[in-house]
């Protein structure tokens, strides 16, 4: 899961992609990067760490131009190489660079059709970098030295043809503007906004509409499954479908854990979207538990807050805030490695015994994905003095792995993957376990946009809904991405940083 953001201004547009990109923080804390265009000339910097540290005093100075790109990204493989920092850039046709947030599935085929057929070199192994070589690819069989909107949405057309799995991009090419476009089953979530100035209009795309809030956008809406704009260094806005059979299947996971609660997403607000699922595990721990004996409900922070509250009202018990959480600390979720997952969980949330101690606990978090930070909460709830802890998931069990962006690859590390509710309680820790059933967590979505009926749910129900993912795929992927090959790949890229400084 990564963070996006293009813009077309009418000034110096690097302060407001900082503050974008600064917003949508929390979907990748592994690099952030930035490229803006000064009429033909292109200024870079990325780099691994957060926005802070990555665009110091005199990266910003030197990042000058009208239109730009900016990146946040978060690893679903591969080591945290600064080399697999975004933007990427090709220089023909054009000069084009790219922002991705997704995840291909046919990245072996397009790797082969890209060297054989295309004659275009991959320098990494990033889906992202494929990504931006068929589009540039796509634009350069057209052969027009001059770019109009119709070849733009042209190249993005056969793109589409070509590319499967999961995909929001924005893309910058040189002197003609900003390009946005979004997967045909809107999977990955993507949406533009305009901004009045003096001067004239000033247009935005990013992952989520909050980007847009904090900097005065006025949102327009989503960019739909399929469809392409294209914002041009004038401040002209083109859209057009450009794929054969779109359909809106976007992925039901950004609203139980990547999405800020302040968002819309397919017209559907995130917070809106939690209370609902809330509502509704209320009234199945209601059902299950008539004559439950509850005393507190303590939302694991900060995601499942929204829901939780509205759990303990329905419920008629106390809500408080009994873990502490010091936001120093990155989202644990996302962390790579099984060890500093685990590690940071300590470091990240501190109970207060006087919330807990003596009394029969409910914890309530988004969802449970390895165990590992459930399993160590319940264990300080018990040390905190809890007399029985509880605890409730906002969403299913998580037993599939997931190919569209979100690190979930591995299935034997997830701890529902093969073992039943009352199995999973046991490792965990717990007395007791409820889980949100599916068809109550579509409802809750499908509540805010009745339009949408269909959702992408393969880490719930193992249905991969672009359809060329088979057992052969996941088992390569697993052996790819499990934690032992992250630990692997760490390593390495430490081993070589080391050398390289020693060589400064």
């Amino acid at each position: 899961m990564c963070g996006i953001v293009g813009i077309v201004g009418k000034h110096d547009v690097n302060h407001d992609i900082y503050d974008a990109l600064t917003v949508l923080q929390h979907r990748g804390q592994d690099a952030a990067g930035m490229m803006t265009c000064d009429n033909l000339r292109l200024h870079q910097r990325k780099s691994n760490g957060l926005v802070k540290d990555v665009f110091r005093l005199q990266d910003m100075e030197q990042l000058h131009g009208t239109i730009g790109l900016g990146h946040v990204r978060y690893p679903t493989a591969g080591s945290s190489s600064p080399a697999l920092a975004q933007p990427f850039y090709v220089n023909s046709p054009f000069g084009i660079s790219l922002a991705h947030n997704g995840n291909l599935t046919n990245t072996d085929n397009l790797a082969r059709e890209l060297f054989q057929s295309d004659q275009r070199h991959l320098n990494t192994d990033s889906d992202s970098e494929i990504l931006l070589n068929i589009f540039a690819h796509e634009l350069q069989k057209i052969g027009n030295l001059v770019l109009s909107p119709d070849d733009v949405f042209a190249a993005i057309s056969a793109l589409h043809r070509r590319c499967r799995g999961a995909y929001a991009v924005t893309a910058m090419i040189a002197g003609y503007g900003i390009v946005g476009f979004r997967d045909p089953n809107g999977i990955r979530p993507v949406v533009f906004g305009k901004r009045e100035s003096e001067h004239g209009a000033e247009y935005m795309i990013a992952s989520e509409s909050v980007a847009l809030d904090v900097l005065d956008f006025e949102l327009i809406r989503d960019i739909a499954p399929g469809e392409a704009i294209y914002i041009t260094v004038n401040g002209e806005l083109h859209a057009r479908q450009c794929a054969d059979h779109p359909q809106i299947r976007p992925c039901i996971f950004e609203h139980v854990y990547f999405a800020r609660p302040d968002s819309l997403m397919d017209g559907i607000s995130v917070y809106k979207s939690r209370l609902r699922m809330g509502q509704r595990l209320a009234r199945k721990i209601l059902r299950l538990m008539p004559e439950h004996d509850i005393d507190v409900v303590i939302p694991v922070p900060d995601t499942s807050r929204v829901a939780g509250q509205v759990l303990a009202y329905d419920l008629g018990v106390k809500f408080r805030e009994g873990l502490m959480k010091n936001r120093y600390i990155g989202r644990t979720f996302i962390m790579p490695g099984q060890k500093l997952r685990k590690k940071s969980v300590r470091q990240k949330l501190n109970p207060i015994p006087l919330e807990i101690r003596d009394k029969n606990v409910l914890l309530v978090d988004d969802s449970i994905v390895r165990g590992t930070t459930c399993e160590e909460i319940v264990r300080m709830a018990r040390d905190a003095g809890a007399r029985k802890v509880y605890f409730a998931s906002a969403a299913p069990p998580v037993k599939y792995p997931n190919v569209y962006g979100i690190d979930m690859p591995s299935a034997s590390e997830l701890i529902a993957h093969g073992r039943t509710e009352e199995e999973v309680c046991q490792l965990i820790g717990a007395d007791w376990l409820v889980y949100q059933d599916l068809s109550d967590l579509k409802m809750s979505l499908t509540e805010g946009n009745p339009s949408i009926t269909e959702f992408e749910c393969s880490v719930f129900d193992g249905h991969y809904i672009v359809g060329d993912v088979d057992q052969t795929y996941l088992s390569r992927l697993e052996t790819l991405r499990n934690d032992n090959a992250k630990d692997r790949a760490n390593a390495s890229f430490l081993s070589d940083s080391d050398y390289a400084i020693g060589m400064q």
